[in-house]
């Protein structure tokens, strides 16, 4: 067993990797009365096109697999529903699935481990027949029309398609009523076996536990079986260019959308590391709010021209195949705040980062990642989340503090370039 401790938050991270390939880590809260436990693949909607351990041929499925299998897996074969199980037991429990990986989660203070056997127990054992598959069709194709009138959502997969060629992100996580109507028992079987291995999986708990002792509990409720050889994704080329600047789509919304998106470029040298990977994200996130957060100068002169309504979202997406920014908010003039972003950007280039704002900034970011700890779901979700991308998430307490204004002053000039930009908009 390993043990990794950031004396900065006062936290500890045992992880071990099992015989069977499952990494296992464990965050003890001594005295704190919540736990929380997630169990994740390393399979989510960018993989459609892989070649399964020992084969040599490709595979390729239906978009839409990796959710509709994390819909399925509930379904038990003694007629259960075993989300209904866990809700009966107190506990409050979810599932999700993302471009890079799928979870199954929950979190309670009593009933913990009569929980933790039927979460354990639904997970490895996959139960597809033609009949609930069939059944399941109906269910998900509801879902992927709720989706469809989400303006949200529109104003983000747009920004998405403006930005990539071929890039597996484009696709919706969902799949599209035609792609899950090609889905049968055998292509769940076939992704389940290939991608629920132990070894292409982790398991996070979070709560007053000892680390020994509950791994040992785990060990108990795992299913006999061997770790498989590395799945071999196979993704399609994508060009550093974006497709188009401006997308727009009509949709009835109070208040026009949008999204500013920037399309970064996946560095695969050798000599880009983990680290650095956590540097840049960081740095963004920095940028992000000297550039539009809300105690920049840009924000206050766009909410006092009343172009904006408070203050728009910020993220850094990336997995190991793509990597942007994402700025969305609510303007009755999107074009406008995308011009003005544009300029402020120019104007950073120009005329340099004000020191006082970047150690401010720095802090309050600091500030938001120890929060984080403080919370078992969030710290939990972070650390399954980081570990699919290879990074630990202590690494962003350890890095903050290497990030300087020159550095900051080199992500700004390669990240945020005017020819990577796109604006989508969903309006009226």
């Amino acid at each position: 067993m390993q043990i990794i401790e950031n004396s900065k938050v006062k936290e500890k991270l045992y992880t071990e990797k099992l015989e069977n390939g499952l990494t296992v880590m464990v965050i003890p809260k001594p005295g704190i009365q919540k736990k929380y436990i997630i169990w994740g693949t390393k399979y989510g909607s960018n993989e459609s096109v892989f070649v399964v351990p020992g084969e040599e041929s490709v595979t390729e499925v239906p978009n839409g697999v990796a959710h509709f299998l994390e819909h399925k897996l509930f379904e038990q074969e003694n007629g259960t529903n075993s989300l209904d199980v866990l809700t009966s037991l107190g506990v409050e429990a979810n599932a999700y699935t993302t471009n890079d990986h799928t979870a199954f989660l929950f979190e309670c203070t009593d009933n913990f481990y009569e929980a933790m056997d039927e979460l354990m127990d639904y997970v490895q054992h996959p139960y597809f027949t033609d009949e609930n598959v069939e059944k399941e069709k109906g269910i998900i194709g509801q879902e992927i029309m709720m989706y469809d009138d989400y303006p949200e959502w529109r104003v983000y997969l747009n920004a998405i398609n403006a930005m990539y060629h071929n890039n597996p992100v484009k696709i919706d996580i969902v799949g599209t009523i035609e792609s899950i109507s090609k889905i049968d028992k055998d292509v769940l079987y076939k992704c389940y076996n290939t991608f629920y291995n132990p070894s292409n999986m982790a398991l996070v708990i979070c709560g007053d536990f000892n680390p020994e002792g509950i791994i040992e509990e785990i060990k108990k409720r795992l299913v006999s079986s061997k770790a498989s050889s590395e799945i071999k994704r196979v993704y399609p080329d994508e060009p550093e260019e974006i497709v188009q600047e401006k997308i727009e789509q009509k949709f009835e919304v109070s208040t026009p959308l949008y999204t500013i998106g920037i399309k970064d470029r996946i560095d695969n040298s050798k000599s880009f590391t983990k680290t650095e990977l956590v540097k840049k994200h960081i740095a963004i996130e920095i940028l992000l709010n000297l550039i539009i957060g809300r105690s920049s100068s840009l924000y206050k002169k766009l909410y006092n021209e009343g172009l904006i309504f408070g203050q728009p979202s910020l993220e850094y997406e990336f997995t190991n195949i793509y990597a942007h920014v994402l700025i969305t908010g609510q303007s009755n003039e999107p074009e406008k705040v995308y011009k003005e972003f544009k300029e402020e950007v120019k104007e950073f280039k120009e005329n340099g980062i004000n020191k006082s704002d970047f150690e401010r900034i720095k802090k309050m970011i600091y500030g938001g990642y120890v929060k984080e700890y403080n919370d078992v779901s969030d710290i939990s979700r972070m650390f399954l989340a980081d570990y699919f991308k290879g990074i630990n998430s202590f690494e962003y307490l350890e890095e903050i503090n290497e990030i300087n204004v020159a550095y900051l002053k080199q992500i700004l000039n390669d990240v945020f370039n005017d020819k990577k930009m796109v604006l989508s908009i969903v309006e009226n």
